[in-house]
């Protein structure tokens, strides 16, 4: 990039190039921009001055950068290194050519810089200034020095330059994933995220003192938790958990941050709709994955929430009807950013848990953390951020309670495991799930894990039935992966293990639920009374159709079956539950032939209804990082049952490299059908001249 100048005076400076590509490229930044200057911080970048002549004798350059739109902050740059983390430069040259090497302190403002080149006589007056020149400060985690630097490069790969990635869903026991597109170097992402920064409210009400604290990843991540979502402020996304979702797009349609990104900031920063936790911590992932954090998704299955904050959750059951208060998710995402933290003891630094899915308040903001991941494993709950909170999602007790018909509450059992189970990211070196459990818990039932529960001030309960009561009844469900679209089968097993025939009332239940357990509705319920044979087992089979759970069932696709069994003589019911997540069908993706960078291609997309009924509405959504931008695609017409539904679109790959094609399809009975393929994409092959003469 070459930026023209006007000679105040002498004329001597003419050109100033900010070299963008060379820097760019050894910075890591060339696939955010080629043209404009983007470098990270503690590693020196290099300018070029041309001049008309040699400088005149006594007379020096001056380099100064402005920070804030208003110029909140104004550094000189030393003309050499000094004591301290400064900025300085030192310049080498020619007579016409002078090249200046700027060294950036490891701990610098991360944001927009103006820089500007004074020419200054030996009196100190200013000769010649040249215009002002813009150039983006990001985070460097491969210095040494900067607080987030992660000592591995595939890590960083990962966790830094990666745009493509994969979120976790469903149950502990029945684990999907969705792809998703971070897209963290598409166009115009990194203006947006530092606009996101700009719009907070410790931005907003003190530009100054903001500007002045974006050196540090801690308090920049906890502006972006708080900013991802729009919870009393100007933030980007607006949750919901339940439908409807027709003043906005519905969260499951989402496939990346990048269109979100870009509609907050074309709506002149008014929230997005609507967006659940795996898109909050999508979105924020892109953010500060862009902004030079290292961070990777987080999701937490069997994940509790802590309303009261004494470590554990009650859940309170009504066989009577379908109302029900409760406190855990099948799955909960946040993700994870990697820094040292200077302003915690040693033995805080490493990952730390930030979640920006608004639930609880945090000194009076939507955010939460950053939290050290070292600090919940070891119950040390008085650290910054949030660790009570985040704790308990991973660690607290389950209690059930039976509301009786009087409204009084009859406890039925209590869960110490069941909290904070296959806690999952993506894998770095390839598209499988990593287990990263133990790095948040010992294992359950270990001595350390108690001393840490004991030191957490955990309310340690004991379970409620008596020994004699589990040895003689057990109780539990059976079933099938079941497809979305099928009738299948679920059983309820009462096994007698005494000595005496027992005379039960079995009560089972099947309701449709969210990920994050809100009832939509009951689907089936079945009560009898059964003698089960001393020593022998009692099956019961509950027949689940697809028009009785068709009608009530959501997007998540899960159904909840609940089985109660109340023995004649005994005071206390026994109860179990199980989440049945139905698979859904795949969007097939085909991209014949070879990419190259903008060349056409052809993608070939189809999909088979699966469902006894026809579907209405239907859409395709693609995109992909580097290929292209988020497209809709309308199908024209019902999808008849067992139809097979293809459509076709060309797009023109603008980056090199091994690119995923991600597509969503949406329709008014079958949402959220995912699809993904890899797309190779080849750099343009450069022509050789053929030379033909006369040898």
């Amino acid at each position: 990039m070459s930026v023209a100048l006007e000679s105040i005076r002498t004329g001597l400076i003419l050109d100033v190039d900010l070299r963008s590509r060379e820097n760019n490229s050894a910075h890591r930044t060339k696939d955010i921009d080629r043209e404009r200057l983007i470098v990270r911080r503690g590693q020196p970048f290099s300018i070029t001055l041309q001049c008309s002549e040699c400088l005149p004798p006594e007379h020096h350059l001056d380099l100064v950068l402005h920070l804030g739109k208003r110029e909140e902050v104004v550094i000189q740059v030393q003309r050499e290194r000094g004591a301290g983390d400064r900025w300085w430069f030192n310049q080498q040259g020619a007579q016409d050519e002078m090249l200046l090497t700027l060294h950036s302190p490891a701990d610098a403002i991360v944001g927009h810089y103006r820089l500007a080149v004074l020419l200054m006589s030996p009196d100190g007056r200013v000769v010649q200034e040249t215009d002002v020149m813009s150039f983006h400060l990001l985070f460097n985690p491969w210095c040494k020095g900067d607080v987030v630097y992660l000592p591995d490069e595939s890590l960083l790969q990962e966790y830094v330059m990666n745009e493509d990635g994969l979120i976790y869903m469903g149950s502990w026991d029945s684990i999907g994933s969705i792809p998703w597109n971070y897209g963290q170097f598409e166009d115009d992402v990194m203006d947006i995220c530092f606009a996101v920064l700009d719009n907070s409210k410790d931005a907003l009400r003190n530009s100054k003192m903001d500007m002045e604290h974006r050196w540090d990843p801690v308090y920049v991540s906890r502006i972006i938790t708080a900013m991802v979502n729009s919870n009393g402020d100007r933030g980007v996304l607006s949750g919901r958990w339940r439908p409807p979702y027709s003043d906005g797009v519905a969260p499951n349609r989402w496939t990346g941050s990048v269109p979100i990104l870009q509609d907050w900031s074309k709506a002149g920063n008014r929230a997005v709709k609507y967006g659940q936790c795996w898109v909050f911590a999508g979105v924020a992932c892109t953010v500060l994955r862009c902004l030079g954090i290292p961070t990777r998704l987080i999701t937490n299955f069997s994940s509790a929430h802590d309303v009261d904050g004494n470590l554990s959750v009650d859940h309170l059951e009504n066989f009577d009807s379908s109302e029900r208060q409760d406190s855990s998710w099948n799955f909960h995402c946040w993700v994870e950013s990697w820094m040292r933290r200077l302003d915690l003891s040693e033995g805080n630094d490493g990952w730390q848990v930030l979640d920006p899915t608004p639930q609880e308040l945090s000194d009076g903001e939507f955010c939460c953390g950053p939290c050290p991941v070292t600090a919940i494993k070891e119950g040390n709950l008085g650290v910054k951020y949030d660790a009570p909170f985040i704790f308990a999602e991973v660690n607290a007790d389950v209690i059930y309670w039976r509301v009786l018909p009087d409204g009084r509450r009859q406890k039925i059992t209590v869960d110490q495991r069941s909290v904070g189970r296959n806690i999952s990211t993506k894998s770095v070196y390839d598209d499988s799930r990593e287990d990263v459990t133990l790095l948040y818990k010992y294992p359950e039932g270990s001595k350390k894990e108690r001393e840490v529960y004991e030191k957490a001030g955990r309310r340690v309960t004991e379970p409620t039935n008596d020994r004699a009561e589990l040895a003689r009844l057990t109780l539990s469900i059976k079933h099938a992966k079941p497809v979305f679209g099928t009738d299948f089968d679920v059983i309820t097993e009462v096994r007698n293990g005494g000595d005496e025939d027992a005379r039960v009332q079995l009560t089972v239940m099947a309701v449709a639920v969210t990920y994050n357990s809100l009832h939509r509705g009951e689907c089936q319920k079945q009560s009898m009374n059964v003698t089960v044979p001393a020593g022998q087992a009692h099956k019961e089979v509950l027949r689940l159709r697809y028009e009785d759970y068709a009608r009530c069932v959501s997007e998540h696709h899960v159904i909840r079956v609940k089985s109660l069994v109340e023995a004649q003589g005994e005071n206390k019911p026994i109860m179990t539950m199980a989440d049945i997540l139905l698979s859904m069908p795949e969007v097939i993706i085909q991209v014949p032939g070879k990419a190259v960078v903008w060349q056409q291609v052809m993608a070939f997309i189809s999909f088979i209804n699966p469902l006894p009924v026809p579907l209405k509405g239907g859409v395709f959504t693609v995109e992909g990082a580097g290929l292209l931008s988020a497209t809709h695609i309308h199908v024209d017409g019902d999808i008849l049952p067992g139809q097979t539904v293809s459509v076709s679109l060309s797009f023109s790959p603008t980056r090199p490299g091994v690119r995923k094609l991600l597509v969503d399809f949406d329709s008014d009975r079958l949402k959220n059908v995912k699809g993904v393929t890899n797309v190779v994409v080849h750099k343009k092959s450069r022509s050789i001249p053929v030379i033909t003469g006369i040898y």
